[in-house]
């Protein structure tokens, strides 16, 4: 009874340090991977636990190479915006200028019903007042309500009231995303013109996010990162 007590403990010990290991993230912001090396985990780690015949070993080196391949596979798709899509997927957007993307929720098999209960959940129980809703990698709903129905900011104030959809990612970690130009209905002629007048290349750029009104946010890379 004891060596099971102290095994353990110890499989507890290598679990929390594997998890460190894998980052900060709640489950339901697992990425997929990260799932299933979550699930490998909890089913080796009940070998060693119930059966005390088998080295602690035999359950500790498979965990380990798990979380070690994972942090490898992470930190080769930062550097690969390809490879992050082909291992997480990209999100999709489901609603936009207040419009459902029919077609979309049935790529991805969600019903009318999943849609309502991820909005309910938000504190948003009537669809129509959404402008832009789309379902993350991990397979959340983020929703984007019309202005008039946003909160009261003295920022709001000052703004047209204009329905329009949040600003679009075009430039991450140096990649432009010709979707999102697109999506926005800008050239990728008029973002060679705002490099160009700000003197900046696409490679130096960190991130860069943009709106249909052709206005822009820029953050460059840091030096040695």
């Amino acid at each position: 009874m004891l060596v099971v007590f102290l095994r353990t403990i110890m499989l507890y010990v290598v679990i929390i340090f594997a998890v460190r290991l894998m980052g900060k993230r709640q489950l339901g912001e697992l990425a997929p991977s990260e799932l299933v090396v979550t699930i490998l985990i909890s089913n080796i780690v009940t070998l060693p636990i119930e059966d005390t015949a088998t080295p602690m070993l035999l359950g500790v080196i498979p965990i380990l190479t798990l979380v070690c391949l994972e942090v490898i596979a992470s930190a080769i798709t930062m550097k690969s915006r390809k490879l992050r899509r082909i291992a997480s997927g990209s999100p999709k957007i489901i609603i936009s200028n207040g419009k459902i993307n029919q077609k979309q929720l049935k790529e991805l098999r969600f019903t009318v019903d999943d849609v309502l209960e991820a909005l309910r959940s938000q504190g948003v129980f009537d669809i129509e007042k959404v402008q832009y809703a789309i379902i993350e990698t991990t397979g959340a709903v983020s929703a984007y309500l019309k202005p008039q129905e946003q909160p009261l900011t003295m920022a709001s104030l000052e703004e047209k009231d204009e329905n329009s959809n949040p600003p679009q990612v075009v430039i991450d970690d140096g990649d432009v995303i010709y979707k999102s130009l697109e999506f926005l209905s800008l050239s990728e002629e008029w973002l060679c013109r705002v490099l160009e007048s700000e003197d900046k290349r696409a490679c130096d750029i960190f991130l860069m996010t943009a709106n249909a009104d052709k206005s822009y946010y820029i953050v460059d890379k840091e030096k040695g990162i």
